[in-house]
């Protein structure tokens, strides 16, 4: 086939430009003549209360000596950082969040989720447009006379075309336009879903990281009260060896220091659990995973905790964001439902030649064209689209209900934080109280049955006391540091503060 010149190909681009001319300026007076179908979307108005718990929270929390010990201010309205994690002043928590975010692959499916998202709106936004195709095609015929009546005989021809094509849908009730809502809400979910995985990670990747700390520290406690209670041991048995112990005492004081030998595994076994799940969760194989030593004495409990106010904290958790964004789904395919009961109208149109050789394909007197209007209105479909539109109307309720449900999760999260911190305080304090307490009375009791005041029950039952202070009072104290990452995770972890090249997607991908 020759390439296209000469007039006829100047032809075929004047009438390229005459369709894009009309189709241009028919465009704004469909949109003005249009109308959408269906309600439009208003996000629901935030709870009208002003606290999160029943009883009011104490603007601070009372403080105790010792480690994880000081006041904490609740500072309502305050920024929430980006990197809260950093008041920890812990490099090993900033450096396993660090690579977590660059490592997880759970962000990095969030990432991918978002980008299909993103494309598929892309590509749902050419239904407002004309669709503008060219074709060409070619072949040999045979044709009989016979079938009109002529008496002549058959014969054969060649026959070539080539033409453009135009086709538009007039969007007059708006089932593009709601359709293309109901995409963006969709990428909008997922956009949220991103940045709830951000900060569940991260919030994670700290309360792991602080429960190995815990575990270490009650494997140091333990190994130390192995020792105390091993030296108890070695003493009762030299007072076996001289005649002033019973052999029953000292068997007893055996099972005493088996017992707590015994609880060391269990402890090991919990901490390697731990630090694997650590290791997963910054990425990387156990195995091969180099975490660092971990301490509760390393951290430092943040002072200053930002509370947002009930009307702030809608806007700001990605999961009542993403909640909203599937209500607002729901919203814009009632409009579809709603909208598909009423006539659809498409325009189409085509301009070519049609010819015998492809040396006339393009002269004048080949040209052909044809331009079409439709119109298509529902008159029975079985009750099939009155039933479509119920059951769009039904899924907003769902997906309201759903918000809802979502809302009160919320709520009830930061509320168990504020209390929970309020609380850890006091039980912090109470904890090193009864541990000093503890302390005084085992080492009173060891002294008064080395001078022979204090039977071995006595020692044995004060050792006992002690071991389950010191492991409490770990778990008070890791239980602060715990819970400070659970409020700063309930009140949507700043996410909005995040640098873009953390939870967006980069430029070149797009």
């Amino acid at each position: 086939m020759r390439p296209c010149s000469g007039r006829g190909c100047l032809e075929v681009r004047r009438y390229i430009r005459k369709i894009k001319y009309h189709v241009v300026l028919l465009l704004p007076g469909v949109l003005l003549v249009a109308c959408t179908m269906g309600p439009d979307f208003q996000p629901p108005e935030p709870p009208a209360t002003q606290r999160y718990t029943a009883a009011p929270i104490a603007n601070e929390t009372i403080a105790s000596p010792g480690n994880a010990g000081n006041m904490q201010q609740f500072i309502s309205g305050a920024e929430i950082p980006a990197q809260w994690w950093t008041r920890y002043q812990s490099p090993a928590i900033d450096e396993l969040v660090k690579r977590a975010l660059a490592n997880s692959p759970s962000l990095e499916a969030a990432r991918a989720t978002l980008r299909v998202a993103q494309e598929n709106l892309r590509a749902a936004g050419g239904v407002l447009y004309p669709r503008v195709d060219a074709g060409a095609s070619g072949g040999r015929q045979r044709f009989s006379p016979a079938i009109i009546g002529s008496p002549l005989p058959p014969f054969e021809f060649d026959l070539y075309n080539a033409s453009i094509n135009v086709g538009y849908n007039l969007d007059f009730f708006g089932v593009a336009r709601r359709g293309l809502e109901a995409q963006q809400a969709e990428t909008d979910y997922h956009q949220f879903q991103l940045q709830a995985a951000y900060i569940a990670l991260t919030a994670n990747v700290v309360t792991t990281a602080i429960r190995v700390a815990a575990l270490r520290a009650q494997l140091e406690a333990t190994k130390s009260i192995l020792e105390d209670v091993e030296q108890v041991l070695a003493l009762m048995e030299r007072q076996l060896a001289a005649g002033g112990a019973a052999r029953a005492d000292v068997l007893s004081m055996r099972a005493e220091v088996a017992q707590t030998r015994a609880t060391l595994p269990t402890i090991e076994k919990e901490l390697a659990r731990t630090r694997h799940l650590l290791a997963v969760l910054v990425g990387e194989l156990p195995g091969e995973a180099q975490l660092p030593q971990l301490s509760l004495t390393s951290l430092t409990l943040p002072g200053e905790l930002p509370v947002s106010v009930p009307s702030q904290l809608v806007r700001e958790r990605p999961d009542i964001l993403a909640a909203e964004a599937m209500l607002h789904g729901a919203s814009a395919r009632i409009g579809i439902a709603t909208a598909s009961l009423y006539p659809q109208f498409v325009l189409t149109g085509s301009y070519g030649t049609l010819a015998n050789n492809t040396g006339d394909l393009f002269s004048s007197n080949a040209m052909v064209w044809d331009f079409s209007a439709g119109l298509t209105q529902p008159l029975f479909r079985g009750g099939q689209l009155k039933a479509q539109q119920r059951a769009a109307k039904e899924a907003y309720k769902q997906a309201a209900a759903q918000y809802r449900e979502v809302l009160l999760h919320a709520f009830r999260n930061v509320a168990d934080a504020l209390r929970a911190l309020e609380l850890d305080a006091k039980t912090l304090a109470a904890q090193v109280d009864r541990s000093e307490a503890a302390r005084e009375a085992l080492e009173l009791t060891r002294k008064q049955y080395e001078l022979g005041g204090a039977p071995y029950l006595a020692l044995i039952n004060a050792q006992r006391q002690y071991q389950q202070v010191q492991i409490a009072l770990v778990e008070a104290q890791a239980a602060r540091f715990a819970d400070t990452a659970a409020l700063y995770l309930a009140m949507g972890g700043g996410w909005w503060n995040v640098p873009p090249q953390q939870t967006k997607i980069p430029e070149e991908e797009k």
